[in-house]
């Protein structure tokens, strides 16, 4: 009898131990659970600059304006080395910026930064009155009024003027689109290369101005390795380390953004005016759709993105900050 009560005791605390170990090995995997849903509540400081680079992000930047994305700010600035500087003041954590200026800003952000995607391609026209232009061979002896001198249209332009042989077009650089477009009130055989949606805005104050050639199709003619990238989105790579998953959170929030853009112009026209990027709502919905928008990540983005710095650095090393960035610079490749 009294063995048979303490083999019931010892069965009690065998019992008794077993039950701790699951219920203590129960507890710490909810409690590994808890660590790993802890949710990052960081907020995401996001850099515009005016014009076609950002349309793509207008759906999202109204989310947050409307306070239904809370753990984004914004800020629009006016050209690309305004947003350079507050990213190298370490005010902006992820931002949109011309592609030759995200190598610039790999080179004087401190720890760097990396593209995580590409928001627009090839947004330039030649624009004339004439009919006497439709390739770049056309250009041959002829003064082209265009913006962008030491950035991706100059260097663009001049790489297609190179591929085509001609060596005699007098580029005239001009620091505003608007600029060019009063030119034409005064010559009416002026030429051009601007970028959209400046394009659409000169065809609509000119009736009789038309879209002689695109230069997407210029630059398909001449390299099928790449295309013409305009605008590119980098995060620095402190950012990046820290809050990877918000970085990947916004990639998805702007392949939204960007795919409304596309698919919903009337609300994105309006949107864009509210923003100043573009002036006015009818102006906006006929420039949305030739504005070449996109969201491009990974590999591909690294593919068109490498071939299309190569080009730049070949025309000039200091367009890229000196060096062709490595494959590091590439988020998600």
């Amino acid at each position: 009898m009294r063995m048979n009560k303490s083999k019931r005791i010892l069965s009690s605390v065998a019992l008794i131990l077993i039950l701790a170990m699951v219920i203590g090995t129960i507890a710490s995997a909810l409690m590994g659970c808890g660590a790993v849903e802890k949710k990052d509540d960081t907020v995401i400081r996001i850099g515009g600059m005016k014009g076609a680079t950002t349309i793509g992000l207008v759906n999202l930047v109204d989310k947050i304006n409307k306070g239904e994305a809370s753990n984004y700010s914004f800020e629009m600035y006016t050209v690309g080395s305004d947003v350079m500087a507050a990213m190298v003041a370490g005010e902006v954590d992820i931002a949109t910026v011309p592609a030759n200026v995200a190598c610039v800003m790999n080179t004087k952000v401190e720890g760097g930064v990396s593209v995580i995607d590409i928001n627009t391609l090839g947004v330039l026209n030649c624009i004339s009155a004439g009919d006497q232009i439709t390739s770049v061979s056309d250009l041959s002896g002829m003064t082209v009024y265009t913006t962008g001198q030491g950035a991706v249209p100059e260097y663009t332009i001049r790489y297609l003027l190179e591929a085509n042989g001609v060596t005699d077009c007098n580029l005239e650089f001009k620091s505003e689109p608007t600029e060019i477009v009063s030119i034409f009130a005064d010559n009416a055989d002026a030429v051009a290369i601007l970028p959209q949606p400046f394009v659409t805005a000169a065809l609509a104050q000119n009736e009789s101005l038309k879209i002689a050639f695109d230069l997407n199709d210029e630059w398909a003619k001449v390299n099928t390795d790449c295309k013409i990238v305009t605008g590119v989105t980098v995060a620095t790579n402190s950012f990046i380390k820290e809050h990877g998953s918000l970085v990947d959170a916004f990639l998805k929030e702007h392949k939204e953004s960007a795919d409304k853009a596309l698919s919903d112009v009337d609300t994105t026209a309006a949107l864009v005016v509210e923003q100043g990027i573009i002036a006015k709502e009818p102006l906006a919905k006929k420039a949305i759709p030739n504005c070449n928008i996109t969201c491009i990540t990974g590999k591909e983005m690294k593919d068109t993105l490498a071939g299309y710095l190569k080009v730049l650095f070949e025309q000039d090393p200091k367009s890229v900050g000196g060096s062709i960035p490595g494959d590091e610079f590439y988020y998600g490749a």
